[in-house]
């Protein structure tokens, strides 16, 4: 079983508030490993499988990002306010409140893997190693990769999507049945769903601020405010010893993976063949196998090698 969480509590963030729990213990020696949940405007639910690395010595830090979950609430700010950047200050600043700059790991799972890649970019001395999972590294090639996918669905499901994104009818339980196919294929493929992940699909529906603004109303109709960034041209910045994770029916597919591959010299990529979006939840016990082989080399001399 995880083991029980050692602290929990907010830091300050400017005139805001960030939600935290620390699961171990910070001073035992190894670097903490750092979870940046995706979204954006997700919680840190449906990450807390993470947890189990504490049983193996390395203490586990999860957050939830402004304006969701434990975090400060803000659905008056408009897109203006939410920016990438803000969400990069965001977790530089969690790490100097919690004392850990100078030894930790991050872990960054779909939206939160561009964001701690981002993070990564900047050279962070205290940063040990870096995972990126389940990550596209540009929303334009997420967004090319998603018509791949929606292509694949039964043409009755395509029919339904395309007609309520065109009236823009988002809330309709038709639009939502429809929805759940892809999800069902491409996000999580556990029926039912665990509780963590659906507290998280359920804490973004009851503040959605942050997800409509930035992303849109699900994962494969993005017209926020991310529609085009990209971060490929900025890769090579990344001097961080890199895992890849991804599942084989993932929406973050291989197409969209593959430019931290090809751009990140210190690199090696996991392909977890009976998961989509959430390996940590569809192949929880190979997931935490893959992590702590990870979390075990970073501590040993390394050379800039790829498998």
């Amino acid at each position: 079983m995880p083991l029980e969480p050692s602290a929990k509590g907010t830091v300050p963030f400017g005139e805001y508030r960030t939600w935290y729990r620390v699961t171990g213990d910070l001073r035992a020696g190894k670097p903490a490993v750092v979870v940046v949940h995706g979204g954006p405007g997700s919680t840190h639910d449906y990450l807390l499988q993470l947890t189990e690395l504490a049983e193996q010595g390395w203490p586990v830090v999860h957050y939830d990002q402004l304006g969701n979950g434990g975090s400060t609430h803000l659905p008056d700010k408009g897109a203006d306010f939410w920016k990438v950047d803000l969400f990069a200050a965001e977790l530089a600043n969690l790490l100097s409140e919690l004392g850990i700059a100078d030894n930790y790991v991050l872990f960054g799972q779909s939206w939160g893997g561009l964001l701690a890649a981002k993070h990564a970019m900047t050279r962070p001395v205290g940063l040990r190693g870096l995972v990126v999972a389940n990550s596209p590294a540009s929303y334009p090639l997420w967004l090319s990769e998603m018509a791949v996918l929606r292509a694949q669905l039964p043409p009755d499901v395509q029919e339904t999507l395309l007609r309520h994104e065109a009236a823009e009818t988002f809330e309709s339980p038709e639009y939502l049945a429809a929805m759940r196919v892809f999800y069902d294929r491409h996000v999580c493929r556990i029926l039912p769903w665990p509780r963590d992940f659906l507290s998280s699909f359920m804490e973004i529906y009851n503040n959605p601020t942050v997800y409509y603004t930035m992303n849109g109303p699900n994962e494969f109709h993005v017209i926020g405010t991310l529609k085009d960034w990209s971060i490929i041209d900025e890769l090579d910045a990344i001097r961080t010893p890199t895992l890849l994770i991804s599942g084989r029916y993932d929406e973050a597919t291989p197409v969209t993976m593959q430019p931290y591959f090809d751009r990140i010299p210190n690199v090696r990529w996991e392909i977890f063949e009976n998961s989509s979006h959430c390996p940590h939840l569809e192949e929880s016990d190979r997931f935490t196998e893959v992590m702590v082989g990870f979390l075990k080399e970073l501590a040993q001399p390394v050379g800039e090698s790829r498998s």
